[in-house]
């Protein structure tokens, strides 16, 4: 029996974006980005394709560029994050034709359900230190009321203040640890 190997990639966060936008006002969006964030994807093959995917973001660190409201964010109003501290994400990626589907579960607030994201490889290439590194654009959409995120003001005309729809989209940078032999 020819043993298998497994290989496993870790995010670069200085070369990685975890972004999201909602609409503000139902006029125009709001982007944000999460800093702090950690993830591998193992795969067992020469491409993604099954690659199991793991990933979890530090709610504190949102940002906004504006401090009150990345406040009123962490607050018990809505991500609560005393309680909830961490969005956590497993899943698996599946090809596509030239790109993949990622299929997996993702948990904020403390609920979890099924999420489906799109993923666009864009490359494998060497780092600065002979590392082998790839790279990909995440996108997709979550509604933010299936995670109990249930801020509701509504301006004069009878519109939410924080749109329902969150639209996603993660540039992310890996890199390969030594593969391992299973």
């Amino acid at each position: 029996m020819i043993p298998q190997t497994l290989a496993t990639w870790t995010i670069d966060i200085n070369h990685s974006l975890v972004q999201f936008k909602v609409k503000h006002l139902a006029i125009s969006n709001v982007t944000g980005t999460f800093n702090t964030f950690t993830g591998n994807v193992q795969t067992d093959n020469d491409d993604f394709n099954e690659a199991r995917v793991h990933f979890e973001v530090a709610v504190n660190s949102i940002d906004t560029n504006n401090t009150e409201r990345d406040s009123f964010l962490q607050s018990p109003a809505f991500f609560d994050i005393d309680k909830y501290p961490n969005m956590i994400f497993h899943g698996k990626m599946y090809k596509q034709q030239d790109d993949y589907a990622l299929n997996g579960e993702l948990t904020i607030h403390g609920i979890t359900r099924p999420v489906q994201l799109n993923v666009e490889y864009t490359g494998t290439g060497k780092g600065r230190f002979g590392d082998t590194r790839a790279g990909f654009e995440v996108s997709g959409k979550i509604n933010r009321k299936d995670f109990d995120l249930n801020f509701a003001l509504l301006t004069e005309t009878g519109s939410l203040v924080v749109g329902e729809e969150i639209k996603l989209h993660f540039d992310i940078q890996l890199m390969n640890s030594e593969s391992n032999v299973i």
